[in-house]
């Protein structure tokens, strides 16, 4: 391994940085991404039941708030029906977009971290790439060639045109992955509010 990093020059240092930041960014949103942790199974239906049975008030709002961005939004669905229990519908989904907003965005996090590496790594890769072609001509120049020099030059462009493409194309593909992830999530928390909403609604009636 530390032959391949010293064939490939002092430019592969940053792309390393890129592969440490890039790998430790996935894992966490693999983990934090999950839906369990999201939407977890059986949590609407049990609001959803306490409401039909005339219970409300023994759901705890804040405790449900902190219990995930399901609960967040469930909670803040019940919040803006009790402030204002006589409003329309359309002023009571406009008070819950602004909670659906900030959930959207906290789910967006290290999204922009991940598409900069993906999309800087190649970058960082050809400057390594021009750096071996400064060498390979330098050692061309003069009387006589050198052939260490020109070696090692071909290796620097080489090493870090592959170590741009391997950072950048798993990095490319987790982003469009989490990406897709959220958009799901996304739907099913504005659906799953749009129900509660339309249930206490029908229930006012």
């Amino acid at each position: 391994m530390f032959s391949i990093l010293e064939a490939a020059g002092w430019p592969i240092w940053p792309l390393l940085l890129c592969s440490v930041v890039a790998t430790a960014l996935i894992f966490e949103r693999f983990y934090q991404l999950r839906t369990s942790l999201i939407t977890p199974k059986g949590l609407l239906e049990e609001v959803l039941q306490k409401v039909e049975l005339g219970v409300p008030g023994s759901i705890d709002p804040e405790r449900l708030r902190t219990h995930s961005p399901l609960g967040c939004i469930l909670a803040s669905t019940l919040k803006a029906y009790s402030q204002m229990p006589m409003a329309k519908e359309q002023e009571l989904r406009e008070e819950i977009e602004l909670e659906g907003k900030r959930i959207a965005h906290e789910l967006e996090r290290f999204q922009s971290a991940i598409a900069t590496i993906a999309s800087s790594a190649p970058l960082l890769g050809l400057f390594g790439t021009v750096v071996g072609m400064i060498d390979i001509f330098g050692s061309q120049s003069g009387v006589s060639n050198n052939p260490a020099q020109l070696a090692h030059g071909i290796s620097t462009a080489l090493y870090n045109t592959a170590f741009g493409l391997i950072i950048a194309i798993p990095s490319l593909i987790c982003w469009r992955y989490f990406r897709s992830q959220i958009d799901d999530f996304v739907m099913t928390l504005e659906g799953s509010s749009e129900k509660l909403l339309k249930h206490l609604i029908r229930k006012r009636v």
